[in-house]
């Protein structure tokens, strides 16, 4: 997410932080510098032009150029302001006092509404909410059935009347069905077009009038860019949007629409999807993400989904391996387990703060194959190997490597670093281990 705009504000910045004092035409090359990013990271004209403008009255004051770090100053004021310019604080949704409260997803057909109501389903699942899905497109083949997989794959309840075929009485019946059968939350899939039609929208508006949600939520395809807003518009203007999903953030490296929704419609990002996985939508924080964009890292999203995959009886263990001395390949492998349920290693190191400046990594493209890999070779040794590695003679390495369908070379390159990670675990029970592995740190 927002790959090629963070790397030109990075750049850009460190150029600023670079000058000892600033002028007031130094700020202005840079914000056209800025201005041309946002541009180039497809975010609407309009909203680029203000916010450039707000951050040139706020940077050219005397407190600022004047101050003993003005390059930081200024980063700071773009990050104040690119938290405000996608809403400031993290939207909910209101559920409302209706029982069961209805959510309502639109958008344009392809965009990713039936995935993401099971993703959404997930999601408010595990803030203990007992949830029902129903599908309302009658028109594509097979969304109704495709809607019943995803909701027994996460074991949410699923209304289905075959007989029944007007989308309004099917969304009507499904809100008796989910009170009768105390369901709180009822999320209606509704059907999409491919583009915004006077019949999808005459559809959609008899389902609001009928259902009275608590909340319509504007499904929109992050890879579509400025296409994503002007839909968004449309939907709001007609039938009344309260908030927006973004879909396929992670394929977006541009992620403009992103930042001109809010400004534009004048409604919130709530939810951003995040992968393929059903696991993968996440609340949009705007902090966090305006952080991320500036290569700040996201440790509060990193805590919470270490929170939330990391086996805490297999962090303990782990945790009396390093002290002891004793980190094991058994270890090493537990531990690529838990790495891997928390999401793709290219998210994982962007959320560190400063870690995509350091050299080393600068240009690393993690491959999540690699773990799998590793992991193979790994689980073809004997438990004899994965608690002491020095046994692993060249005759056992041949064996591990035909068994985990590897090179040699590969379980060799696997042996040296493990042994490299080994030696760091060491430094951390040394004392003032963690000051001097923070040295070589730039940051």
């Amino acid at each position: 997410m927002f790959e090629n705009l963070s790397e030109k504000l990075e750049n850009i910045f460190k150029k600023l932080k670079g000058r000892g004092i600033l002028t007031e035409e130094n700020v202005n090359a840079s914000l056209k510098e800025i201005r041309m990013a946002l541009l180039e990271a497809d975010v609407n004209f309009k909203v680029a032009k203000d916010f450039i403008e707000d951050v040139r009255v706020r940077a050219v004051g005397k407190d600022v150029l004047e101050s003993i770090t003005p390059g930081q100053q200024i980063v700071k004021i773009v990050h104040d302001r690119l938290v405000e310019l996608m809403g400031g604080v993290s939207a909910n949704i209101k559920f409302g006092s209706r029982i069961p409260s209805v959510i309502m997803l639109v958008g344009l057909q392809g965009c990713g509404k039936t995935t993401t109501a099971a993703k959404l389903a997930l999601l408010l699942s595990k803030e203990r909410k007992k949830v029902c899905l129903v599908s309302a497109d009658v028109y594509r083949p097979a969304a109704i059935e495709q809607l019943a997989v995803l909701g027994k794959q996460i074991k949410a309840g699923v209304f289905e009347n075959k007989n029944l075929k007007d989308p309004v009485e099917i969304c009507s019946q499904a809100v008796e069905d989910a009170r009768k059968n105390g369901y709180e939350v009822l999320i209606i899939d509704t059907a999409g077009r491919l583009h915004i039609d006077n019949p999808l929208m005459e559809e959609l508006q008899k389902i609001k009038n009928k259902v009275n949600p608590a909340e319509i939520i504007y499904v929109a395809d992050a890879m579509t860019g400025q296409d994503a807003v002007n839909v968004g518009v449309k939907f709001n203007e007609m039938i009344g949007i309260d908030g927006v999903i973004m879909t396929k953030m992670d394929g977006d490296a541009r992620g403009g629409s992103a930042l001109s929704l809010k400004s534009v419609i004048g409604k919130p990002v709530k939810f951003v999807g995040v992968g393929e996985k059903i696991d993968n939508l996440e609340i949009f924080h705007p902090e966090r993400m305006a952080s991320r964009i500036l290569g700040m890292g996201d440790i509060l999203s990193l805590v919470e989904k270490a929170q939330a995959n990391i086996d805490k009886q297999t962090a303990l263990e782990l945790e009396k391996s390093i002290r002891k001395n004793n980190f094991s390949l058994e270890d090493f492998r537990n531990q690529l387990t838990q790495i891997k349920k928390m999401g793709s290693l290219k998210d994982i190191l962007g959320m560190i703060p400063g870690l995509g400046k350091m050299k080393a990594l600068k240009d690393l493209e993690p491959d999540d194959k690699e773990l799998v890999k590793i992991t193979a070779i790994i689980d073809s040794m004997t438990k004899e190997e994965r608690l002491d590695y020095l046994i692993i003679d060249g005759r056992r390495r041949k064996r591990i490597a035909l068994g985990s369908g590897t090179s040699v070379q590969d379980v060799n390159r696997l042996l040296k670093n493990y042994v490299e990670i080994r030696k760091m675990m060491k430094k951390f029970n040394k004392k003032d281990g963690i000051k001097s592995l923070m040295r070589n740190f730039p940051f």
